[in-house]
């Protein structure tokens, strides 16, 4: 059984990658293992993305929230 992604746990790692890798105190090698593991997770963060994009879509047509309203109309 696979863990399913957390998306906010997925932003924090990649927070810490982007930091080690510009800290420049790491070897080229472990730059490339974090570059590696960074794509993996921004995949990932892309992926939840678009399935969240795409259950709100099926969600809005069901209410039939097609048509764009100005933010605080009735």
């Amino acid at each position: 059984m696979t863990d399913k992604f957390n998306f906010n746990k997925g932003l924090d790692e990649l927070e810490v990658i982007i930091n080690k890798m510009e800290s420049g105190d790491i070897s080229l090698e472990d730059s490339l293992k974090y570059f590696e593991k960074g794509v993996k997770i921004h995949r990932q963060c892309h992926t939840a993305l678009k399935d969240a994009e795409q259950r709100i879509n099926i969600l809005s047509e069901e209410d039939n929230y097609n048509e764009e309203k100005p933010f605080g109309d009735s």
